[in-house]
């Protein structure tokens, strides 16, 4: 079993993974965005969860509204960029399948651009 309490400010981290799958939090600031047209993890599907804020992904040249509640998944290969478009901070819950990131924020393995 592991266990952690995510802070959730601003920026990328990595919470942990385990075998085959990674969690992470991610906080943009209004006006910022993460990624952008060139993103994509070649061999991590990437489920991003909204916990609070409101945002839009751009996959694959298609904007999809993000706000608390939004579930969304990006698949291996993808294009993407998250940007916050609200007032507040957007907070989000990654899962990788598999790991794409190293505890630093590198993309690492198969999930590497």
């Amino acid at each position: 079993m592991r266990s952690k309490t995510l802070k959730f400010i601003e920026g990328f981290r990595v919470a942990f993974d385990v075998r085959k799958a990674q969690a992470a939090e991610m906080v943009i600031a209004p006006g910022d965005s993460e990624g952008d047209e060139c993103n994509r993890h070649r061999g991590a599907d990437q489920w991003l969860y909204v916990l609070s804020g409101r945002g839009v992904a751009i996959v694959e040249d298609r904007r999809v509204p993000l706000k608390a509640g939004t579930l969304l998944v990006i698949e291996k290969g993808e294009r993407h960029e998250v940007r916050n478009n609200g007032r507040t901070l957007l907070k989000t819950l990654n899962f990788y399948y598999p790991p794409a990131f190293d505890q630093d924020g590198n993309a690492i393995g198969p999930g590497r651009d």
